[in-house]
């Protein structure tokens, strides 16, 4: 039964999910809502970032929200000095991510313009220098994480040691190489973020100029003049691409096309008479563009495609069976960028000489700075964090082989100042000689804490907290997570008690459903929701996309689908982004499509009005 409401709960009014009692116990004291500040929080509205956190964090995944928000703040306040915007406040309740962005006083706007202009005009006439020092700075972050190693404690100390007088044991090695892995961590989030937000700032700009110039101007219309461009997050999927047309022309695609390839078909390819051309290929691609997830890495336990072969092999097997139909499988970039030059050259034409020299040179900043925007995804997100989720579940197994938690990667159970306090249990027992506390205290803990997060799982979380505000302003809440007025309204008459989240399969949506006109063009198909990349492969050829959010290494699906809709995301998230760069129709920012939409319902997708039709 629908509710009507005209605001979302108080975190502070809410019960806890049952048999999750006491979840605020697994979270640092200061992500949580607490009491002491309810008069202040309760003025503010937060919503969900299903986007990047579309499920429950655990403790020790908190990490990621915090170095994240931390240096989003920093660089916004105290690097940059972004003239209307400081950070991102953000909380996590009954285990999911809030954010409430923040403005800076209307006072100091004036004063912080002018360093703005200062510190971030030197960054942008510096741009490609700049961005080539950065890249060598992660590349170089992720070396030093790849370095750390997490070894087992000797009996005794080798007699080297004793010998080359180093005054340390092997103690220091795992306690510094879990304090080298957060501050590494944390020093590549201050990269990521080091070049993000002039990013969005110079396509706002030239966003803004389009809106003031032509109001009538469409939102698709300003991002089809920055499309078509080089972008390194599609790396991966084009190497896919060229792995599948080498192995027809090398006659191995029959090894390749098996149901669910694996590491047991490239055994097999190695025994091909080509194969091992092909495996030449792979192993040149793999490093370092398979260090990619199939999710967005900002969990522990996503999937990587080089720990993970089956995963870009099915992507291959799909492009194979493809190019067998005789169809095109790569981007249509002259389409992208005729039709980028064809608009361009229109609203161009409308503007006076001195407006047509401020149009062009901020068109020219916004798509020089435009690829950043996807590309540090994939070395942050994809490749510097799966290399530090491997290490920490490497420190992981360790401490489980030692008694302190039954499962191997229990250990994200904890928060990282627990994880400290445990690795030093442990080192202290073998250096006293004795039998550490953690294997008599970590593991019924841990169970009731993975009874806990359970539980939260299981628990719709509210889309937003408390009440909302007349109008939605801030640009980057539209622009990248599609939070609008409009969706507010859906999520507020979206049914209120749907209870567990098994039973969502349950809903029928009635009605329209409007979004975010994300990427142009209209397609009709099948619908199919897919809510995790684990059933990524219950996607069949013509149907239509149906998710929470999409993350970027779902790319190589899209060549499957007609049409994608997703109920987070503004027209520069990641679904809308990389629709608009595979030609795709999309709709994002829906609110509820995914709840509303059941799998083999027809749709109708309108990507240039921004509406999803039920058609049956």
């Amino acid at each position: 039964m629908t509710v009507s409401r005209t605001a979302f709960p108080s975190p502070y009014e809410m019960t806890s999910p049952a048999d999750a009692e006491g979840w605020e116990r697994l979270y640092p004291y200061y992500t949580l809502f607490q009491p002491w500040r309810r008069s202040a929080e309760e003025e503010r509205f937060w919503f969900r970032d299903s986007q990047h956190w579309p499920t429950v964090v655990k403790p020790f995944e908190t990490v990621i929200p915090e170095l994240s928000f931390k240096c989003l703040g920093q660089f916004n306040t105290r690097h940059f000095v972004v003239p209307p915007a400081y950070g991102v406040m953000f909380r996590i309740h009954q285990g999911y991510v809030y954010l409430s962005p923040v403005a800076a006083p209307e006072s100091r706007i004036p004063a912080r313009a002018q360093q703005f202009l200062d510190r971030a005009g030197y960054y942008y006439a510096n741009w490609d220098r700049l961005l080539e020092n950065w890249k060598g700075k992660v590349l170089g972050t992720i070396r030093e994480l790849e370095s750390i190693s997490f070894s087992e404690l000797p009996e005794v100390q080798p007699y080297e040691d004793v010998e080359a007088g180093s005054g340390l044991g092997a103690a220091d090695d795992l306690l510094g190489g879990y304090d080298r892995l957060l501050d590494l961590c944390h020093r590549a989030w201050q990269y990521h973020f080091e070049f993000l937000n002039l990013g969005y700032a110079a396509y706002l700009d030239f966003f803004h100029f389009c809106k003031q110039r032509f109001p009538d101007i469409p939102d698709q219309g300003i991002a089809a003049m920055v499309t078509g461009v080089d972008i390194e997050l599609f790396r991966p999927d084009e190497e896919l691409r060229k792995l599948a047309r080498l192995a027809v022309k090398l006659g191995v695609d029959r090894a390749l096309t098996v149901p669910d390839p694996g590491e047991h078909t490239l055994t097999a390819l190695s025994r091909e008479p080509r194969g091992r051309d092909w495996l030449d290929a792979w192993d040149a691609a793999r490093d370092p563009w398979f260090n990619f997830t199939s999710g967005n890495g900002l969990y522990s336990d996503d999937r990587y495609w080089r720990d993970t072969p089956s995963l870009p092999l099915g992507y291959v097997r799909d492009y194979i069976l493809r190019l067998r139909r005789g169809e095109a499988i790569d981007r249509r970039l002259a389409e992208l960028a005729a039709e980028r030059e064809r608009i361009t050259t229109e609203y161009a034409a409308l503007l006076d000489a001195p407006a047509r020299a401020d149009f062009e040179a901020k068109l020219g900043l916004a798509r020089q700075v435009y690829p950043y925007v996807e590309n540090h995804n994939f070395y942050i997100e994809h490749w510097t964090m799966g290399v530090f989720w491997r290490k920490a579940r490497e420190l992981s197994a360790l401490l489980h082989r030692a008694g302190f938690w039954p499962g191997a990667n229990d250990m994200f159970y904890l928060t990282r100042d627990e994880v400290r306090a445990a690795l030093f249990d442990h080192v202290s027992g073998w250096a006293i000689g004795v039998e550490p506390a953690g294997p008599g205290h970590w593991p019924a803990e841990v169970a009731r804490r993975r009874r806990i997060v359970a539980a939260l799982a299981r628990q719709r979380p509210e889309p937003a907290l408390n009440e909302p505000p007349r109008a939605i302003t801030e640009p980057f809440s539209v622009m990248l997570w599609g939070i609008t007025g409009e969706r507010i309204r859906s999520w507020l008459a979206d049914p209120g008690d749907l209870g567990d989240l098994t039973d969502l399969d349950d809903l029928t949506g009635m009605g329209d459903l409007t979004g975010m006109a994300a990427s142009p063009g209209v397609a009709e198909g099948t619908a199919r929701v897919i809510r995790s990349p684990d059933e990524l492969d219950l996607l069949q050829e013509g149907d239509i996309l149906v998710a929470p959010v999409t993350a970027p290494s779902w790319t190589p699906a899209f060549g499957k689908v007609r049409a994608t809709v997703t109920d987070i995301g503004g027209v520069m998230s990641h679904a809308a982004i990389v629709c608009r760069e595979y030609s795709l129709p999309a709709v994002t920012g829906t609110g509820s499509a995914s709840t509303r939409i059941t799998s083999g319902r027809r749709i109708r997708v309108d990507g240039t009005a921004g509406t999803v039709t039920l058609l049956d």
